[in-house]
């Protein structure tokens, strides 16, 4: 197939072209920076700059591409498009995502009609985001955490309507957990290092993780089978940040986290940590294994962590 991957030089793309491309699909892949058409190049694509957040750069750059499936990476959380990690202000660190969440989809989308591509694929997120009550993992079928009053709330808002307008049009929606590996993980080990990343209070909000290459090789699969609907892309194993900080501290050779109070936390960093360490919900994987076929190489992030950091 002709594949075109909105965003193929972030982490997630530069890992998810090589396997579209040894699975035989043409890909042609877009970067806001001509710097890295060459990148996108040595990974078997067409590289094509264009701006995910103009309507008529999107529609000129599907048009040429000519595509049979679209899948929407672009994201804005790069330290060249974010700055450095914010928390203590979710919703600024988060904008330029948001809106290529909102208005981002609705141009991909838009083109998609224009061009008569008939299937869409869209990064979504299940990290911690689970509705926060009940049980502490969520399938398909429960509802999102809304972060009603905290600064959570535009990307949660923006999640929603990415998900609503993608699964209405026939498309689907892919939910991944926390993305770790190599380009993924590099700030938060940073902050471990520099005793920056503590652990909240009791720890017992759940998240849930996946690497990089098991969140592309689902991303195949959902592409190949033209799949719709809203698939949780995650690994086996959902646990509370009382016990994957200290072991992701461990695995990079840092000393175990610091431990500080909720209110504390919520002075220093914001809201959003404490949610997500205090109230996080993780999500299970059983509909997309059931469905797809999807087979980890990754199952556990203890694994991950320990060889998939890098």
């Amino acid at each position: 197939m002709r594949i075109f991957v909105a965003g193929g030089a972030g982490v997630l793309g530069r890992r998810l072209i090589p396997q579209l491309v040894d699975r035989g699909h043409q890909v042609t892949a877009t970067t806001t920076s001509a710097d890295k058409l060459s990148l996108l190049g040595q990974l078997g694509a067409v590289g094509v700059v264009m701006n995910g957040l103009d309507a008529e750069s999107v529609g000129k750059a599907v048009a040429a591409a000519r595509p049979d499936v679209i899948v929407h990476q672009m994201t804005g959380i790069s330290r060249v498009h974010a700055g450095k990690p914010d928390t203590k202000h979710w919703d600024r660190y988060f904008a330029t995502t948001n809106r290529l969440r909102t208005e981002g989809t609705d141009h991909l989308l838009a083109a998609a009609r224009a061009t008569g591509v008939g299937h869409v694929v869209a990064q979504s997120y299940a990290g911690w985001n689970g509705v926060h009550e009940g049980g502490w993992v969520k399938t398909e079928q429960d509802p999102l955490y809304q972060g009603t009053g905290t600064t959570f709330s535009t990307s949660a808002d923006a999640i929603c309507h990415l998900e609503d307008v993608v699964v209405r049009a026939g498309g689907v929606a892919l939910r991944y957990g926390a993305l770790y590996g190599p380009g993924a993980s590099d700030d938060q080990v940073e902050l471990l290092r520099r005793r920056q990343y503590p652990l909240v209070g009791s720890g017992e909000g759940y998240m849930s993780w996946v690497h990089l290459d098991d969140a592309a090789s689902a991303t195949v699969l959902v592409v190949e089978q033209r799949a719709r609907g809203v698939f949780n892309i995650v690994d086996d194993e959902p646990a509370p940040a009382r016990e994957w900080l200290p072991y992701l501290a461990a695995s990079a050779g840092m000393r175990p986290p610091l431990r500080v109070p909720g209110w504390l936390a919520r002075l220093l960093a914001g809201d959003v940590p404490v949610s997500m360490m205090t109230e996080g919900r993780g999500f299970s994987n059983a509909r997309a294994k059931r469905e797809l076929g999807w087979a980890l190489r990754y199952p556990s992030w203890r694994a991950g962590f320990r060889e998939g950091l890098q």
